[in-house]
């Protein structure tokens, strides 16, 4: 929990607070005194009596109570001060922004579950260990600069990494960007980045709080407490950018099916920051860009205008701004032509606007007013303007200025002469602008940000299933693959269309089912795993001789792979007959992953998933409209729609299948993975041709079910 003692103390000490600056005991001592914290302020320190102008005890025990202790003294040391500040002193609050605890060594994470029993059993809050510590206009507990001078309405930002947090605000400061409160978490053993924001969520005030936060973060330990949370605040009127890092995957995961092999965590982070509204950042200046947008009125449309005075940046920008899914739009009429003959000769207004590199502040007022009043098709402005050192260029940056404050438009500006207008940039600055360095940055920001949907509803209707049925199957199979006859009774019971199949295991009786089935037909080995790969599917089979032939075939072979260096061994145990089908081929699939809950997935299906990879992903329950997001996302869609003479297939149906699939998860969470590779979709049809549901319900891949 986080209480007042963290966040408002009225006392604090520093425990090993230095006359050294240049450790963290004397920087974090020297950040609160320079901070003007105005409660009472103390200092231990074993070896002296003053530490920075403030009595120091010598002996810990002798400090009075305390609301918030700062510790910067060794790890071992610690949970001893600890129980005695929580015992003796009343201390509620802690950071800890020592080292040597669970990012060190098995003992430091015995230390650390020691400290933080402590602290848990007085029902304190505890930021660390292993941090920078914690920015607040109450407090200044970090031992690091820079300290921004904190502004009610900039941004909350949390971090798991103190470093990081540092140098994501040397980017945004000179930028324009300002902080509201800083929290460096470090090894988050007890309040981490879900935590903190949890108690922004829960303590937000309209009126007062910050519309803006930033996240930093290495591990989501509770994603669906962050996806809670985030998403609330989002609904609130706040704005949510973060950086998920370590998203790459050391080595390959092994997996038994397509889905399993096509998701990987950080498919759940995505599915996650989707679903909850954050727009995914990917670098410290990736942050600050859109954390900079976030800061501009909401653009209301796809179309910007581009005025410049300089045409490469423009055109760099036009391209940035059109390969990410905005439009630049040609600015053809009766009004663009009476600018044109405001402008100097050689200008152009089509879009970009370039009023070259002689245009003055007057001309660039009367661009701004043209596009925010008469040019109706445009929602936005981006001004890039520079100088080439000629003249003082201050008059542009105040007009620039005063239009920002009054267009009904957006105006986002771009300045990119950082050294040669250095004191116009910070004049500009200083008036409460936010400015943009680098025009394809800000592009690709500002397309991401409008691109990021809303969150998605926190209650999902989703159509009725037979939840008996569904749990007499379930509660009567073993853990791993189900059987063809289970698998098709759970998709019967969700009311997912299916094509009609057979499951044999003689020539005669294979011979009777496709006859009744009705020529041509299918032949499917059951067994292996990837039966294309073994020639276990047979397509377009026509006589009653070539099924016989085909059943003495598939019923003879057999998968042979090696797992953890062991050779396991899967053999054919029946043959399974369909009536032959053709559409688009397309998979839905669905795989639990561990805290997140299940994925589910929909895309190009058959072989060429493992070919072109197409594919969306949604974090489950998937309600109608986040589905119908997922198919129209998807860069086959036109295909589903139905190209060049091919008959598509209805979305709605796709759709559909997914609600049902969302609705078989919530009522057999025990399902780990599942496959419909083919769906096969034809103009008003969509059938599962084939299916494969694996059960796992102990072990890793079983955290996470119980939602």
């Amino acid at each position: 929990m986080i209480n007042q003692a963290l966040l408002n103390p009225k006392s604090i000490v520093v425990v090993g607070g230095s006359n050294d600056v240049q450790k963290p005991g004397g920087a974090v001592l020297r950040n609160l005194i320079e901070g003007n914290f105005k409660g009472d302020l103390y200092v231990t320190n074993l070896k002296e009596t003053e530490v920075q102008g403030i009595q120091s005890f010598q002996d810990p025990a002798q400090l009075p109570e305390v609301d918030l202790a700062i510790l910067a003294i060794a790890a071992k040391f610690i949970p001893g001060t600890v129980e005695m500040l929580v015992n003796e002193k009343n201390t509620r609050g802690f950071i800890i922004l020592s080292a040597g605890f669970s990012e060190e060594s098995p003992e430091g994470k015995l230390l650390e579950q020691k400290v933080v029993s402590i602290i848990d059993s007085v029902n304190g809050s505890l930021i660390g260990p292993n941090c920078i510590g914690v920015l607040t206009p109450s407090y200044h507990g970090v031992f690091t600069k820079p300290i921004p001078q904190l502004n009610p309405k900039g941004c909350d930002f949390i971090s798991g990494s103190g470093a990081t947090a540092v140098f994501i605000m040397e980017a945004g400061i000179p930028k324009g960007l300002t902080f509201s409160q800083v929290f460096s978490v470090g090894n988050s053993a007890q309040l981490g980045v879900e935590e903190i924001l949890a108690h922004l969520d829960e303590s937000f005030d309209p009126a007062t709080s910050s519309r803006i936060k930033l996240l930093y973060i290495e591990t989501i330990s509770k994603p669906l407490m962050l996806l809670k949370h985030a998403a609330s605040l989002i609904r609130k009127g706040c704005k949510i950018a973060a950086i998920k890092a370590g998203s790459s995957e050391a080595g390959s995961r092994a997996a038994s099916s397509h889905t399993g092999a096509m998701i990987s965590p950080d498919d759940a982070v995505d599915a996650l920051f989707r679903k909850a509204g954050i727009v995914r950042c990917y670098g410290r200046e990736d942050l600050v860009s859109v954390a900079s947008v976030f800061t501009f009125p909401e653009l209301m449309g796809k179309n910007m205008t581009i005025i410049t005075h300089a045409g490469g940046p423009a055109v760099m920008l036009t391209d940035a701004l059109s390969n990410a899914g905005l439009n630049v739009p040609k600015i053809d009429s009766a009004e663009s032509q009476e600018l044109l003959a405001k402008l100097y000769a050689g200008s152009s207004v089509a879009n970009p606007i370039d009023f070259l590199a002689t245009g003055t502040a007057e001309q660039l007022g009367t661009i701004i007013d043209y596009t925010d009043q008469k040019f109706d098709n445009i929602d936005g402005m981006a001004v890039i303007f520079g100088t080439p050192g000629l003249t003082p260029i201050f008059d542009v940056y105040d007009l620039l200025d005063l239009k920002m404050k009054s267009s009904r438009k957006p105006i986002f500006p771009i300045l990119p002469s950082l050294l040669t207008a250095a004191g116009e940039v910070r004049e500009f600055v200083a008036k409460g602008n936010v400015f943009f360095p680098d025009e394809v940055v800000f592009g690709n920001a500002l397309a991401r940000v409008f691109h990021t949907p809303k969150p998605a509803p926190a209650d999902v209707e989703l159509p009725g299933v037979n939840h008996e049925k569904i749990r007499s199957i379930i509660d009567a199979s073993c853990d791993g693959y189900l059987a063809p006859g289970s698998v098709m009774g759970l998709i019967d019971a969700c009311g997912i269309p299916r094509a009609h199949e057979a499951v044999v295991n003689s020539a005669g009786d294979a011979i009777q089912a496709a006859t009744r089935l009705g020529f041509p037909v299918v032949m499917k080995v059951v067994g292996p795993v990837h039966k294309s790969d073994l020639g276990g599917v047979v397509l377009n089979v026509k006589d009653e001789a070539s099924v016989a032939r085909e059943f003495e075939r598939m019923i003879r072979l057999r998968e042979i792979k090696k797992i953890d260096g062991v050779e396991q061994v899967t053999e054919t145990t029946a043959i399974l007959i369909q009536p032959l089908l053709s559409g688009i081929e397309l998979i839905i699939g669905a795989k639990l992953e561990p805290k997140f809950g299940h994925l589910v997935m929909c895309g190009m299906g058959g072989i060429f998933i493992e070919v072109f990879k197409d594919v969306a992903r949604g974090l489950s329950p998937i309600g109608n409209d986040e589905a119908l997001a997922m198919v129209r996302g998807l860069k086959s869609y036109k295909i589903i729609q139905g190209f060049r003479g091919q008959q598509g297939v209805k979305e709605e149906l796709i759709v559909d299948v997914m609600l049902r699939l969302s609705a078989l998860l919530e009522a057999a969470p025990e399902i780990v993975e599942l496959d419909f590779n083919p769906l096969l979709g034809s103009g008003d049809m969509a059938v599962v041709v084939d299916a494969r549901i694996r059960l796992e319900r102990e072990g890793e891949a079983g955290e996470g079910v119980n939602r």
